[in-house]
């Protein structure tokens, strides 16, 4: 399932969401895609996640954020045009 969030016009920022395990299942599918707009940053878009998938929020409180496979945890990181960005919930077990 792939959804689109934001503006339309083209001058946003795309970004491909990709959900893994349990943040999957809250948010009901394993990727998405979202335009939001230029000079979005991280937090934003977890914001914009939490409000199209309330079941994701305590989910995106814990979870690791991946954008382009580097780990984030400053949320004001800018967001660049292409993204793709992972939320990875703690995971159990070993």
């Amino acid at each position: 399932m792939s959804t689109t969030t934001g503006t339309s016009s083209g001058t946003g920022v795309r970004v491909e969401v990709r959900y893994f395990a349990g943040a999957a299942a809250a948010a009901g599918t394993g990727a998405e895609h979202l335009e939001l707009p230029v000079g979005s940053a991280v937090g934003d878009v977890l914001a914009a996640l939490a409000a199209t998938h309330p079941a994701l929020r305590p989910v995106l409180e814990v979870a690791s954020v991946l954008l382009g496979e580097v780990v984030v945890r400053d949320r004001s990181t800018p967001v660049p045009d292409g993204a793709q960005l992972d939320v990875l919930p703690p995971f159990a077990g070993g």
